[in-house]
């Protein structure tokens, strides 16, 4: 049985937005047509949402387009592969019929088809703890713990009656994997840190967040203590790979070296502060205040001179006094610096599955190339594009991306995911970042944990 969608025309709204990330911006569709042409019965409906928004200018430009078109679709043989020929073909017509609307415009490479359709069969990690853990260049047994690990993680969200056997088993399996390779384990911690790596392993085994005491949790069936054990657990974890990873896991090319780097992780602290005088919201029980503290973890393991270069500018006290500009997806230092510097930084991206990072080259995401730091986390940070190429980032700008999954791929990806040098995320703030406006400036911002892992060029 088959009936005939069909409409001379069929009317749509298109209008044009940038995604908060500098330089990018992406589609999205709606188009509304009939069931039946004498019924005003509506079928279903599409949009394409393109909206510039920048800095200066947050109008939104609306353009009307009539679009001939007659549909046929089978309700049980042909209807889904109609329906999705038609959202690919209208949004390839569209693009490629409104010229108009990009002119000028930095737009982003990818087909809106591919971006929109394009689902990847992967667990990217959708917190900042989360990202830095798996990040950590560690043991093999350490990662095989992890991993078994953080697959409780996804069992916990089972809503009503939760497989406790498989979780049981995830920590059986850990737990055998952390005693039959203990010597593996403590042999990849250097000679200065085997003190502290014993006591650390121990505590994984037998401490009051270990396997052990995880595994009680677990048999007690209380999801609560499960998820407050499996978080101790996985602390521990990396505590444990960070001891066995002191420093690169690769060798940073030659042309490279002159540039500082951190091989390693760091912590900068930012004070912010409203730029109008009002005051950001109070914490729990507490009152007003008229300053905010963030907390961004640098990851120089994938990010080695772009987190360099952060760190070497907080020190020397480059962002104290920086003004902040918003969008709705993003919060951006002001260039600064960016006028009068004499050097690019690469662009600089690790991929999930290798041992170093691409430089000058952006991932492509359609073809299942993901970062090891995926944009895709609400409080990642990263470096803007230089203005002259995208195969550099600025050296001075950096952004807070603000990810939002509804204006993300059907794959929960950010529409800018693998274009920028994300070299860290936001662990103490988050609840910051939204309630920053334009205006608000970066008080002081602090080296609080690194600096005795920074090379600067003329230490190499």
């Amino acid at each position: 049985m088959a009936f005939t969608l069909s409409s001379p025309i069929l009317p749509h709204k298109l209008s044009f937005s940038f995604s908060a990330a500098p330089k990018r911006s992406f589609l999205s569709s709606q188009f509304t047509f009939l069931l039946n042409r004498n019924e005003a019965t509506r079928f279903g409906h599409f949009k394409i949402h393109c909206k510039r928004t920048n800095i200066n200018d947050t109008r939104e430009p609306v353009h009307q387009h009539d679009l001939p078109t007659k549909l046929f679709i089978s309700t049980f043989q042909h209807g889904m592969k109609t329906v999705k020929t038609l959202i690919a073909t209208i949004l390839i017509f569209v693009q490629i019929s409104t010229p108009l609307c990009l002119v000028g415009w930095d737009f982003w490479s990818v087909f809106p088809a591919n971006a929109v359709l394009y689902s990847p069969d992967t667990k990217v990690p959708r917190t900042g703890e989360l990202a830095l853990r798996r990040a950590i260049p560690a043991n093999a047994n350490m990662k095989a713990i992890q991993a078994s690990l953080e697959d409780i993680s996804f069992l916990l969200r089972i809503p009503q009656r939760k497989p406790y056997g498989t979780m049981e088993g995830n920590v059986k399996k850990a737990l055998k994997i952390a005693m039959d390779e203990k010597d593996s384990i403590l042999s990849s911690i250097p000679a200065d840190l085997k003190e502290k790596g014993s006591t650390l392993y121990a505590s994984l085994i037998d401490g009051k967040g270990g396997l052990q005491a995880l595994l009680k949790c677990i048999k007690d069936q209380d999801p609560d203590k499960v998820s407050v054990g499996l978080a101790s657990s996985l602390d521990t974890v990396a505590e444990l790979e960070l001891l066995q990873a002191p420093g690169l896991s690769f060798l940073l090319p030659e042309q490279y070296k002159k540039y500082p780097r951190l091989p390693g992780r760091g912590i900068v602290e930012l004070t912010i502060e409203k730029g109008d005088g009002s005051s950001f919201s109070p914490e729990a029980g507490g009152e007003p205040r008229k300053t905010a503290t963030i907390q961004v973890v640098l990851d120089g393991y994938s990010a080695p001179l772009t987190a360099g270069n952060v760190a070497k500018l907080v020190i020397d006290g480059a962002y104290d006094g920086t003004r902040l500009n918003c969008t709705n997806q993003a919060v951006l230092t002001e260039k600064g610096l960016d006028k009068g510097s004499d050097y690019n930084l690469p662009l600089e991206i690790m991929p999930s599955g290798q041992f170093e990072p691409l430089y000058r080259t952006a991932l492509n995401v359609q073809d299942g190339e993901l970062p090891v730091l995926p944009l895709s986390v609400y409080g990642a940070v990263a470096m803007a594009h230089s203005e002259d190429s995208e195969e550099y980032s600025a050296p001075y700008q950096f952004f807070f991306y603000l990810y939002d999954k509804r204006n993300a791929g059907l794959g929960g990806l950010s529409f800018d995911e693998g274009q920028f040098s994300v070299f860290g995320y936001t662990t103490v703030g988050r609840d910051i970042l939204p309630q920053i406006k334009t205006g608000d400036v970066i008080q002081s911002a602090k080296l609080i944990e690194g600096q005795d892992r920074l090379v600067l060029p003329n230490e190499s």
